[in-house]
């Protein structure tokens, strides 16, 4: 039997040179794979919490292992409702949004599936999609605005309206189909698709939308959005996108010119004047009917492009990609959302970021303008209200009832980990540290605490792994142990289950 690292790096490749996947339902049977799912999710807090059937990881075994892959193999293998409860938005938010509850076995091959798309569909997918990828986050789409996107005019920002509810499934699987051609796989992807959900013990068909609660729902939902990105990047971008470097500005050059005749008659006041008037006009022409450019980032389900050029343009733009997305992926942009903004004088809104361009004509450096065009991160004003509410009570700070007995380490410990908490995620604008008091209404904590933290910021990897849990042979020498949980194996405790006090054997679901 092939090792993990075998199967996965050759679905790598495959996938990095374009060739179809004909046997991938095959790779389920794989022993190996489940250990190494199993050590990335036991960690999780959620895999202790119950799905429909109560089953957890609580009391895994091989023997379930083995139990999964032979009803895999003989296609007898039924996904289970996901038992829909409902969660804040957020800290304080009487609003809810509904959480999908897998049961474990559920949960187990999901993962493994999802080892399996994202080795074989990660080398294909764009660098200008950040979004549930290894190594790739929030952090990385923001830095590449940053970085690269000197000189926008104009900012389209999309939003699709309600995108993991209403993706598509047979266009799902149609895009599957197109590289995957493995029938086993597509109907066990079906069925997952189908496989419903349970609210108040009433079963519900889900007639669109990507699994709920599931390891797997991230994977997919780049897989089909991926679509948009080939259409961005392939159509597009080299549509709108033309002319070397701008022609340089007349208006420039007069001036420089008279610039010259004075200094020949040494008339310093008209070189003084002539300077300053100098620097108010852009040395090429803004205006260039020969120069565009378009570039583009995504994370899921948002987007933003920037766009050098007429407004006329951009409402195009905005229309076509509009278009794409209702009529090949049955979607639709969010009319509140998706804007078209001028990017010297309004900011725009992605990732819960401000984003504008800068212009200052005073700034000089090396002889040149170095500033302008220049993107700038900003924090929302309206962020640091809502986190300033969260600590006022009528217009002042609030008293902390729970830390007033506490001594001064742990006052500032939980005072300065509240502070990271907010700030961290913020680190990439220009005005973080500006904010830090209204933020936390405590402003004598250090600013370098949450830089040392910035590199944890800029990376979203996904699901972690633990110590010895990366190793699927140390995993399946755990699992031997009879009786052993998965509370006991967290905290290294040597207690043993006895199966007859449970009911429950080694392959039981």
């Amino acid at each position: 039997m092939q090792s993990v690292e075998t199967v996965l790096g050759v679905l790598r490749e495959r996938g990095r040179r374009g060739l179809p996947c004909s046997e991938l339902y095959r790779q389920l049977f794989n022993p190996q794979l489940y250990l190494l799912a199993y050590g990335r999710l036991y960690s999780n807090k959620g895999s202790m919490t119950p799905g429909v059937n109560g089953e957890t990881v609580d009391g895994m075994s091989l023997g379930k292992i083995e139990h999964v892959i032979d009803a895999l193999r003989h296609e007898r293998y039924r996904w289970s409702p996901a038992r829909r409860v409902y969660i804040p938005k957020g800290r304080g938010s009487t609003k809810l949004r509904p959480l999908g509850l897998p049961p474990w076995s559920d949960k187990l091959v999901g993962e493994v599936i999802r080892l399996l798309l994202e080795a074989y569909y990660e080398p294909t997918f764009s660098n200008s999609s950040h979004g549930f990828r290894p190594r790739r986050g929030c952090h990385t789409a923001l830095r590449d605005v940053a970085n690269t996107w000197t000189g926008t005019v104009w900012f389209v920002e999309g939003d699709i309206a309600q995108c993991f509810d209403r993706l598509d499934h047979s266009v799902m699987l149609r895009i599957l189909g197109e590289r995957i051609q493995d029938n086993r796989f597509l109907r066990l992807m079906g069925n997952l698709l189908k496989a419903g959900y349970m609210e108040d013990w009433v079963w519900n068909a889900t007639h669109s939308g990507s699994p709920q609660g599931g390891a797997v729902s991230p994977i997919l939902s780049n897989i089909y959005l991926h679509k948009m990105d080939e259409y961005v990047e392939n159509i597009l971008i080299p549509e709108y996108t033309r002319g070397r470097v701008r022609q340089p500005n007349r208006a420039f050059h007069r001036v420089w010119a008279a610039i010259r005749r004075a200094g020949k008659r040494d008339d310093r006041t008209e070189v003084r004047e002539l300077r300053k008037q100098l620097r108010s006009v852009p040395s090429m022409d803004t205006h260039d009917p020969g120069y565009r450019r378009l570039r583009y980032t995504g994370y899921a389900d948002d987007t933003l492009l920037g766009f050098a050029g007429p407004k006329a343009e951009a409402e195009e733009i905005k229309e076509r990609l509009a278009q794409f997305i209702r009529d090949e992926l049955r979607l639709e942009l969010s009319p509140e959302k998706t804007l078209i903004t001028h990017a010297r004088t309004q900011a725009a809104r992605f990732l819960g970021y401000e984003i504008t361009v800068h212009h200052n004509d005073r700034k000089i450096t090396g002889g040149r303008r170095s500033v302008n065009g220049v993107i700038r991160l900003r924090v929302p004003r309206s962020v640091v209200s809502a986190k300033q509410a969260q600590y006022m009570k009528r217009g002042k700070p609030a008293r902390r009832p729970e830390l007033l007995n506490q001594d001064d380490h742990v006052i500032l410990s939980t005072y300065g980990s509240e502070y990271r908490g907010i700030v961290q995620y913020y680190l990439l604008a220009g005005d973080v540290f500006s904010t830090r008091p209204a933020a936390t209404g405590h402003g004598d904590l250090d600013a370098d605490d949450a830089r040392q933290q910035a590199p944890l910021a800029g990376v979203e990897d996904g699901p972690q792994v633990r110590g010895h849990h990366r190793d699927p042979a140390r995993t399946a020498q755990v699992l031997r142990s009879p009786g052993r949980t998965h509370r006991q194996e967290a905290t290294g405790r040597t207690v043993r289950r006895d199966p007859a006090a449970t009911g429950q054997e080694d392959g039981d679901q």
